[in-house]
């Protein structure tokens, strides 16, 4: 079985188009078409629904396709271990990361880098849901994400730090010289809020609730920075991320006042695929990690306050 026919089946798979998977594998689409056609005669069952254009996989093509993307993993681990034998450890490190993490992953990357200097790193902004799927379908290497809530599964876990939440609120409002906030009391805030879609919403949709209170934003975004620049000008307020605060300063005339009632951490973690051997580039994220105290790094005074 030729690996390459499995490398244009995961690219029709992903690509969800016949031209643009053949353009991807840098291949003519005949020279594509053909080889999933020889995997298909090899393994004796159609895997791909044709019709005038693409429309799926089969049944068997997609049990098939959970084969390619684990074969080319090691595929690919393989050859970066024959590599680093040879040259030292090189390479091209994927890693995605939930948004409310990326403000420390400097905390990670530049000691990795530092030690390594012919790895290089690529980090994706993803969400809980999609680093899982990028996961399993090698579209990644490595993800930073929530390790409870939502379990992910078929991965090993290494947890980094807790995230804890604070209320980014103008330094003049209702809670001037609060040391802490309730949730109940955040809920009657003007707030900017992340989307649905995001796992740092449903954790905060579900504390609201628990707290008997339900919030109605004044505005949503998927983006981290742009909640941050609504909230700057002090109208409206927001649901924070500690980390947020690591990489940005409180904007002058808010605070960040921590919120209770309750007092809710959420730990966030590095996860990989559990294969065996484990690839070398996560291998070495996995040893930095070990390394480097973030929690200590990145934890904060119990409430910031901004200039003026």
């Amino acid at each position: 079985m030729l690996i390459q026919n499995l490398t244009y089946l995961a690219a029709v798979a992903r690509e969800g188009h016949f031209g643009r998977a053949a353009e991807a594998c840098h291949v003519t689409q005949p020279t594509l078409s053909n080889g999933i056609r020889r995997l298909e005669e090899e393994l004796g069952v159609a895997l791909v629904r044709r019709g005038h254009r693409y429309e799926g996989l089969t049944p068997e093509g997609e049990r098939i396709l959970s084969w390619a993307h684990r074969i080319l993993a090691d595929a690919d681990g393989m050859r970066m271990d024959v590599e680093a034998m040879r040259e030292g450890l090189a390479g091209r490190l994927r890693l995605g990361v939930i948004p409310t993490a990326l403000p420390v992953m400097t905390l990670l990357s530049e000691p990795l880098l530092r030690r390594h200097r012919a790895v290089e790193l690529s980090i994706h902004s993803r969400t809980s849901r999609e680093i899982e799927q990028g996961l399993h379908e090698s579209q990644l290497d490595v993800g930073v994400t929530y390790l409870e809530n939502e379990p992910l599964h078929g991965v090993r876990t290494l947890p980094l730090y807790d995230e804890r939440y604070v209320l980014l609120t103008h330094a003049e409002g209702r809670h001037a010289g609060a040391e802490t906030v309730a949730w109940s009391e955040a809920a009657g805030e003007r707030l900017c809020l992340l989307t649905p879609d995001m796992q740092n919403r449903r954790i905060v949709d579900r504390t609201f609730a628990a707290a008997g209170a339900h919030p109605r934003p004044v505005l949503e975004t998927n983006s981290i920075s742009t909640l941050y620049a609504h909230v700057r000008g002090g109208a409206l307020g927001a649901v924070m991320s500690h980390t947020w605060l690591h990489l940005f300063p409180v904007p002058d005339q808010m605070r960040a006042i921590p919120l209770v009632e309750p007092d809710v951490r959420q730990p966030i973690g590095l996860v990989w695929l559990d294969r065996q051997p484990e690839p070398l580039l996560p291998r070495a994220l996995i040893a930095t990690a070990r390394a480097t105290d973030l929690a200590a790094l990145i934890a904060g005074p119990s409430a910031v306050t901004g200039p003026g």
